[in-house]
């Protein structure tokens, strides 16, 4: 399996700065250059993914503990911060820190009950898919509170003044209106990925690679598995959580099917695998590889086919099972090989 050291090793540090350099340059600079609204909503949509693969790859890539119901963290971060603002009419520039945090204290309930009683591997993947199947039942049944199956759909604000204090932009000024929410998640996204770099070069993140390496080992080693677990399944969380709350600021809307649905969670488990689990890049180039893949078979499959539903997504599949096939460090194992073998050219 990928991990940072793997990551970083066939590259120089001044080769991996220009390279973070270039992609994010390449993404602030992004809505200068692309008119269209379709690839701007492109990039947005991979962007969020990409969010949410790096809250997955916190806990699965770098931790091993793979979470099939990671959808559970995504819409109680969506839940509380549509909830707050419904019922209470709190500034969702404060009810964005209730819902990370909020959605942060029921991953420490999930993980105690997990890890306290040595749940790992597959139990660990279903014990996930029962909670976000048990918070969607109760998210849709719950009516009183979390308006049942109709959803929450908070009040669109139509006042340019008040665009950047209600957090909603479609009423903002030309620049506002059109890139408000691609800068939004742009700016989670680096956050979450500067989290990310920091956990996998501290000691938590050793210890953390250590305990999916060989969990009884590093303990016998003087790991506190436990804690380093509960940790992580927190920093995944908290990373999942802020794409909940830009969904609910982006379409002022929530309900259960979307929450708690199977879709968030396997987006979020393709990004990274297909990407690269344990590097802080793979659900990056994960999220764009899918999306990018997606509207191409979408496309190809309609000029050629007509309109074919499914097909695209068979072909989608087939592409999937041959990365995994060939490539099973994912496409950033694919492109170390690649550049190993294009300086050993270099330097021959």
């Amino acid at each position: 399996m990928a991990n940072a050291a793997d990551e970083g090793a066939f590259m120089t540090t001044r080769e991996r700065i220009l390279g973070w350099a270039f992609i994010l340059c390449a993404l602030a600079l992004a809505p200068f250059f692309i008119t269209s609204n379709r690839w701007i909503d492109f990039l947005e949509l991979t962007l969020f993914i990409a969010v949410l693969g790096q809250g997955w790859n916190v806990l699965g890539g770098y931790g091993g503990q793979y979470s099939f119901g990671h959808a559970v963290f995504f819409g109680t971060g969506a839940y509380i911060q549509a909830l707050l603002q419904y019922k209470l009419g709190w500034s969702p520039w404060l009810t964005l820190w209730f819902a990370i945090s909020g959605t942060a204290a029921v991953a420490a309930v999930i993980g105690y009950l997990s890890f306290r009683y040595g749940l790992r591997g597959s139990y660990f993947a279903l014990i996930t898919l029962a909670f976000a199947e048990a918070f969607h039942v109760v998210s849709r049944s719950w009516s009183s509170f979390t308006e049942g199956g109709q959803g929450v759909q908070l009040t669109l604000n139509q006042d340019p003044a008040l665009a950047l204090a209600t957090f909603q932009f479609s009423f903002g000024g030309p620049f506002m209106k059109a890139y408000g929410f691609y800068y939004t998640i742009f700016a989670i996204l680096l956050i979450s990925y500067a989290a990310t770099w920091w956990m996998e070069h501290s000691r938590f993140g050793a210890q953390l690679v250590a305990v999916r390496e060989n969990e009884d080992a590093a303990e016998a080693l003087g790991v506190n598995a436990f804690a380093v677990k509960m940790r992580a399944i927190c920093l995944s969380a908290a990373i999942t959580a802020s794409g909940g709350v830009y969904y609910v600021q982006k379409f002022l809307f929530i309900e259960p099917g979307i929450a708690y649905g199977t879709a968030k969670s396997v987006e979020a488990l393709f990004a990274p695998i297909i990407g690269g689990l344990g590097t802080v890049l793979g659900p990056l180039i994960g999220s764009f590889f899918i999306h990018g893949v997606g509207e191409v078979a979408k496309e190809a499959i309609h000029g050629i086919f007509g309109d074919r539903p499914g097909v695209d997504l068979i072909l989608f599949g087939i592409i999937l099972v041959l990365i995994l096939a060939f490539a099973p460090r994912g496409l950033v194992g694919l492109l170390e090989r690649v550049w190993i073998r294009l300086k050993a050219r270099r330097d021959a």
